[in-house]
């Protein structure tokens, strides 16, 4: 990545005799800053997705205009969706306690006459049976009683148990059909796109009679005033940002001015494509007007000295040594530098003079 410093520094030739260009250390402010490159991005910035398959049938906004939550957009029309949600509600209609009354009448009715079939069986046998204690009526006619008895209460408590099963089945049908209806009906709803903010629409995507599918953008939407600098920042000078760091912020759209932002979001995964991270800044003093996807370079500052000890790079020989106006080579250890600058942090001295090698 290319790096920015601002920096005063003046180079002195020196000597007549000797050709050789020469200059001396000196004590500068230098500032050390990491270059990115972007585009401005509006607050809560993205694609309205169609999120259904069919046809548009009525887009009710334009380019430019303010929207509120809940304003509708797009209208998406599905023969498949209408039929659909027209069956769903035919079954919820048929599937209703009040449209089932007959059966549950009818069930009850033969649970009632169950009951009463099994008290009259039921009086039937007690009489025979006190009968055939006073030794009146045969044996035959007394387990003919007992077994009509039996069996009508058995058919009683089946009669009881499918009763409450149809009352629970209709109950459970009841239910589910007017879920079915409900989603369906959600479903329906989702053939008509609303906005989820308050915002501009800054583009739209599709015309009206276009066929789209559940994946298909729509529109671009974002915030009104609020606008985030997308930054990409090379890996191998990630380390060096972090939140808060000052961005010096230039623009094709204001050229000649410099507008300050600061760090609000380092992202944790790279980009394995391009080998950069995305970092967010927003700004502190910042342009009277924006649009998205407006294009920026950066500076970010990494670390700022007021007197630090500068020399030109081209003046340093394999990134460690200096060479003095006798000859000899002294190693020196370097800290903050750019593309022409770089500061000496041992081995020279404020003022000494060093040979371009």
């Amino acid at each position: 990545m290319r790096k920015f410093l601002i920096f005063s520094f003046t180079i002195l030739v020196l000597g007549c005799k000797d050709k050789r260009e020469k200059t001396n250390a000196r004590l500068m402010q230098i500032s050390e800053s990491v270059y990115a490159s972007g585009a401005i991005k509006s607050e809560n910035q993205f694609q309205i997705l169609a999120g259904v398959n069919g046809k548009i049938k009525k887009i009710w906004a334009k380019e430019g205009d303010i929207i509120n939550a809940g304003d509708k957009l797009f209208s998406i029309n599905s023969e498949i969706q209408q039929y659909s949600t027209e069956n769903a509600k035919l079954a919820e209609e048929n599937a209703r306690l009040e449209s089932n009354k007959a059966k549950l009448f009818e069930a009850q009715q033969q649970l009632n006459f169950q009951y009463n079939k099994m008290k009259l069986d039921s009086s039937l046998y007690f009489k025979q049976l006190a009968l055939y204690k006073l030794q009146v009526g045969s044996q035959l006619e007394l387990e003919q009683r007992e077994l009509n008895y039996l069996n009508s209460k058995t058919a009683y408590f089946s009669a009881q148990v499918r009763t409450s099963d149809l009352e629970k089945l209709l109950k459970l049908q009841s239910k589910q059909s007017l879920n079915n209806y409900k989603i369906s009906l959600q479903q329906a709803g989702d053939f008509e796109i609303k906005s989820q903010l308050q915002g501009s629409i800054y583009q739209i995507l599709k015309k009206e009679g276009e066929f789209v599918t559940a994946q298909t953008p729509l529109a671009l939407i974002g915030g009104n005033n609020n606008f985030i600098l997308e930054m990409q920042v090379d890996e191998n000078d990630i380390f060096k940002i972090g939140l808060n760091q000052s961005v010096y912020v230039s623009m094709d759209s204001y050229k000649g001015k410099v507008f300050t932002a600061k760090i609000s979001r380092i992202s944790p995964i790279m980009n394995d494509r391009n080998k950069t991270f995305l970092v967010e800044a927003v700004f502190v003093d910042g342009p009277p007007k924006l649009y998205p996807n407006i294009t920026f370079e950066a500076n970010i500052l990494v670390q700022s000295k007021e007197k630090a000890l500068l020399i030109p790079r081209n003046y340093l020989l394999n990134d460690s040594l200096v060479l003095k106006e006798n000859g000899e080579q002294v190693l020196v250890q370097t800290g903050i530098k750019d593309l022409q600058m770089i500061e000496i942090l041992s081995g020279l001295k404020d003022g000494e003079v060093i040979v371009k090698p």
